[in-house]
């Protein structure tokens, strides 16, 4: 039972996939603490700055605009730098130690094909 979920865990996917979910994670949290104290207070600032910076009321219900700004500045920037710190790194890393996936996976077509191939011929000189 342990034999069967080590060989589970210890998987390039699986092993990848929860390291990608923690540095995603990490990073998220570090980049919505960088939106919310120098980009949502710049929004404001430039906006017309005080209490009413970044907002506008409309029949006594605010709407906060610079919440939505900074939340999609706070994707661009974690999108960005998940992709550059953990993503470019992990390519290159793998282009170095060999094969592209493309490259695998027209590896295992030639593969299946030769053994279809073969099994042709087998059955073909049966009678």
């Amino acid at each position: 039972m342990f034999k069967g979920f080590r060989d589970f865990v210890m998987r390039g996917n699986v092993v990848e996939l929860a390291v990608a979910v923690v540095m995603g994670a990490a990073m998220s949290a570090l980049v919505g603490s960088f939106t919310s104290a120098f980009i949502e207070p710049l929004i404001k600032l430039v906006t017309g700055g005080g209490q009413v910076g970044g907002e506008f009321v409309i029949n006594d219900v605010v709407f906060e605009y610079s919440l939505f700004i900074n939340g999609l500045i706070t994707f661009l920037l974690t999108a960005a730098a998940v992709y550059f710190v953990i993503v470019l790194p992990m390519n290159k890393l793998s282009e170095r130690l060999g094969l592209t996936k493309e490259e695998e996976e027209v590896a295992e077509e030639i593969t299946l094909l030769r053994e279809i191939r073969d099994e042709l011929r087998r059955n073909a000189t049966q009678p």
